[in-house]
């Protein structure tokens, strides 16, 4: 069953560990206790914080407002736990990072609620009256709760579709070097690289207004049709 929220959802996109930036975002945005956030995944791996990430969407949702989908990154690391090769493969796509923030070397050190949390509370999507979100795409033609994963957590944004819902699509996943958005109208993309020294970005969909901060603490805030 959808949660049904009563305000014009704000969606941060792909977060990465990076701690500072969502703590600076947090503040530079003035987030209320009673706005509904939307997060597009991808809270672990290359940046140097996701244990702070992760107390952070815990900390959020326990007061009942955070919707959070689930990313790849999620997806790798507990791929991790099957075998010594997908272990490997995590840690080059930035599992390292993950087991530093908690200042040990193996996945067993990672406190039981945070993996509860990641595991039992992530949304593979979440729609309202205007606007779907998802983590990375999905195919315009088939319904969101029929998506494959291959679409919902790895395709990239390419140039997709428009649905005949007329509903229109906020993504993250596919990283935004230039710390730009890439909207073509009916569809947005807001991972603007926070994990590889870039922006994090907080937008309002409704207002189509934005803020950015970056781990050196940096911000920004524009109108979505104007600026970077």
């Amino acid at each position: 069953m959808e949660t049904e929220i009563s305000c014009a959802p704000l969606a941060i996109g792909d977060i990465h560990g990076c701690y500072r930036s969502l703590a600076a975002l947090e503040s530079f945005a003035e987030f209320k206790p009673e706005d509904w956030i939307i997060t597009l995944g991808d809270y672990v791996d290359r940046g140097p914080d996701s244990k702070s990430v992760i107390e952070w969407l815990i900390d959020r949702n326990d007061s009942g407002n955070l919707i959070a989908l689930r990313g790849n990154h999620e997806l790798m690391m507990f791929a991790a736990t099957r075998s010594e090769r997908q272990l490997d493969e995590w840690r080059v796509c930035g599992g390292d990072t993950v087991l530093s923030s908690y200042g040990a070397d193996a996945f067993d050190a990672i406190p039981g609620a945070h993996l509860a949390f990641l595991r039992l509370q992530l949304r593979s999507h979440f729609k309202t009256r205007t606007h779907f979100f998802v983590h990375a795409n999905a195919y315009a033609e088939v319904p969101l709760d029929e998506q494959p994963d291959v679409m919902l957590y790895w395709e990239s944004f390419g140039n997709p579709v428009s649905r005949e819902s007329g509903l229109t699509m906020v993504c993250g996943h596919t990283p935004q070097r230039t710390g730009e958005r890439r909207d073509v109208g009916h569809a947005i993309c807001i991972d603007t690289w926070a994990g590889g020294r870039g922006w994090l970005t907080f937008l309002d969909v409704a207002a189509r207004f934005r803020w950015q901060a970056n781990e050196a603490g940096d911000t920004r805030s524009f109108w979505i049709d104007d600026g970077p």
